[in-house]
């Protein structure tokens, strides 16, 4: 295990692929809660940003990988595409995406899989579009990972990546330094009962690179045209590139 990766529950005999695999599993019913809740709904605000980002290449196959409980891709229905596949390695976070989309009742356009973000189970160029919210930093191998992302969207195609960020201007950076490393772990920790889950949250933001430092590994691995923007006052950061 190399210094900087962060596993969730730190067993010498887990990998971090299974060990975020276990914890969305044991946070997937009361997920969703927690997150809008701790987020006080701004990561709403933020996913219907990043979907505007793709608006002007008017995707008909969208990607959404780590989709999680699908509101990313529910997000992605205002492109009016034909067809949304959403990705996860958790089968947990999967069931209640399943029931948002059937709740919805579009399950003719939206589907969901399960499947392993650095080995995507399509074929080359096959989407238009590709989203990822808040999912990058738990890959075990990132560039291979964004490599995949990149493998599976057309020439041309639009890549979004949404993940949280250090702030680093005053009062915004000591605000967030104390909620993410203090209230976060604290009420999810008792709200989802898992002790780690939440601890991991601020530690595997800390250890993430961001801004230059993720820019110039998106370029390295053939992103084009790579630009960020932060949100919030630096919470979190969205990502734009093209294949």
């Amino acid at each position: 295990m190399t210094k900087k990766e962060v596993k969730p529950y730190g067993k010498e005999d887990q990998s971090k692929k299974a060990e975020v695999t276990e914890m969305f599993n044991n946070i997937s019913g009361k997920y969703d809660f927690l997150n809008h809740f701790l987020s006080m709904g701004i990561d709403k605000i933020w996913r219907k940003k990043s979907i505007r980002f793709l608006k002007d290449i008017k995707p008909q196959r969208v990607l959404d990988i780590a989709t999680g409980t699908a509101d990313f891709a529910l997000a992605a229905l205002a492109l009016k595409p034909k067809e949304i596949v959403g990705l996860d390695i958790s089968e947990g976070m999967l069931k209640v995406g399943q029931k948002k989309i059937e709740k919805k009742g579009v399950t003719d356009i939206i589907r969901l899989i399960i499947g392993d973000s650095e080995n995507l189970p399509f074929e080359e160029n096959y989407f238009d579009a590709l989203t990822v919210g808040f999912g990058v930093r738990n890959f075990e191998d990132l560039e291979q990972g964004l490599s995949e992302m990149l493998r599976v969207v057309r020439p041309e195609g639009k890549l979004i990546i949404l993940e949280f960020s250090k702030p680093k201007k005053f009062p915004v950076k000591q605000a967030f330094g104390f909620y993410s490393k203090r209230i976060i772990p604290f009420l999810g920790k008792n709200i989802s009962k898992d002790e780690k889950a939440y601890a991991y949250l601020p530690e595997s933001v800390a250890a993430f690179p961001e801004g230059k430092d993720f820019i110039d590994i998106l370029t390295k691995v053939g992103y084009k045209n790579v630009e960020a923007q932060t949100v919030s006052g630096g919470i979190a950061t969205i990502y734009t590139g093209r294949k």
